[in-house]
């Protein structure tokens, strides 16, 4: 273990100002304070707080490899001194994604997302990050495919002899909790017919296929499948690992210059474009969004975070934020309306089981119809 050098991204909704808008500064405070003791003790080597929107995140470098108790103990201690503020100040939704008060030695399926990547850092480790807002993991589909797939969107991919061969996706089926291994080109025909679902095929993972080195990692846990209820929608983040073979950085970028349309939105129950936004874009009050994703640069140096840069934080985003604004606008028109709004299938709330059972006696044949109009106009 001691050669190789963990990741890990850990991210929670712990409440916030006003709504669902934004990490209050008290809050980033408390973690960074947590997390500041630990690296003195030794237990991580780095850290990175910072937040999108109203969700925590948690940017940590260690030895300790992939769901080490101790480093999710530890993300599990700063999100319950943040949420410890947020009650304190009564904001809003305190302590949302912390669906259990005891600590089992893991934060999967307690609430909080996870993205880690365990690696040998090689001569120069360039990585990105990025953390989404108001949206689902599949949000993360469409451009990770682009980046290690698509010769339009990566040049790489046709003129680099290291990433000529492909990639491999590990897909992830968040229903049943597996996973199938696919690669590209062979399968990717096969790929996007999954991945095209994205509420429910996910890309876990990606492999550089001539040595299997892990390239990139997206965090999968969903909400509502782990609390059985809404709770907030689950702000996938996902890391990126680039340059020397893999995906350069403006490869990387340029998959999210299409602001995609993706669910989540207001009450999780809609669709919007995903917003690539700099740091200080980085709050949602559109309608509770419209959904926004960050990126930032980092270089790690023996696990050091050098870092970060504010990727998204460029003029050259901004015809893609203007035509999200576009997108947002004609989205929204339709009001409560498919396609704006989810199919009752994927909202996370809806009333319409209530309304059914309300109307189940009242429901007649069509050629009835009529009938019970003329009965009603009579009693008039």
């Amino acid at each position: 273990m001691g050669d190789k050098v963990t990741l890990t991204i850990i991210k929670a909704d712990v409440g916030s100002i006003a709504g669902h808008h934004i990490v209050h500064p008290d809050q980033l405070a408390a973690a960074t304070k947590i997390l500041a003791e630990a690296k003195q003790k030794g237990l991580i080597i780095d850290f990175y707080v910072t937040n999108v929107g109203d969700d925590l995140q948690l940017i940590m470098t260690h030895t300790k490899g992939t769901d080490d108790p101790s480093i999710h103990g530890l993300a599990w201690d700063a999100f319950h001194a943040a949420a410890k503020v947020a009650r304190e100040l009564k904001l809003y939704a305190a302590g949302q994604d912390l669906l259990s008060e005891a600590f089992s030695g893991n934060v999967r399926g307690l609430g909080p997302g996870v993205a880690e990547l365990e690696m040998e850092e090689r001569a120069s480790e360039p990585i990105v990050t990025f953390h989404a807002d108001k949206t689902e993991p599949g949000a993360f589909n469409l451009p990770i495919f682009r980046i290690f797939a698509d010769p339009f969107n990566t040049a790489g991919l046709v003129i680099d002899p290291k990433m000529h061969d492909g990639f491999v996706f590990e897909v992830y089926d968040v229903f049943e909790g597996r996973s199938v291994l696919m690669k590209s080109p062979e399968e990717m025909y096969d790929v996007l017919a999954l991945i095209g679902t994205t509420g429910r095929y996910v890309i876990r993972r990606v492999y550089r296929k001539s040595d299997n080195l892990l390239a990139a990692v997206v965090s999968v846990e969903r909400l509502n499948l782990i609390a059985g209820k809404y709770v907030g929608k689950d702000d996938p983040v996902a890391i990126v690992r680039t340059q020397h073979g893999l995906p350069a950085v403006g490869e990387v970028l340029e998959a999210f210059a299409f602001p995609h349309l993706v669910a989540g939105w207001m009450r999780g129950s809609h669709y919007g474009p995903l917003m690539p936004v700099p740091l200080r874009y980085a709050k949602v009050t559109r309608f509770d969004g419209p959904p926004r994703v960050i990126a930032l640069g980092w270089n790690i140096n023996k696990g050091r975070l050098i870092g970060p840069v504010d990727l998204f934080d460029d003029v050259a985003y901004d015809e893609t934020r203007r035509q999200a604004q576009l997108i947002a606008e004609y989205m929204r028109r339709h009001g409560p309306f498919m396609p704006h709004r989810l199919g009752p299938e994927e909202m996370e709330y809806t009333t319409l089981p209530d309304v059914l059972q309300k109307l189940k006696d009242r429901f007649v044949k069509a050629e009835d119809a009529y009938k019970v109009i003329k009965k009603h106009s009579e009693t008039l």
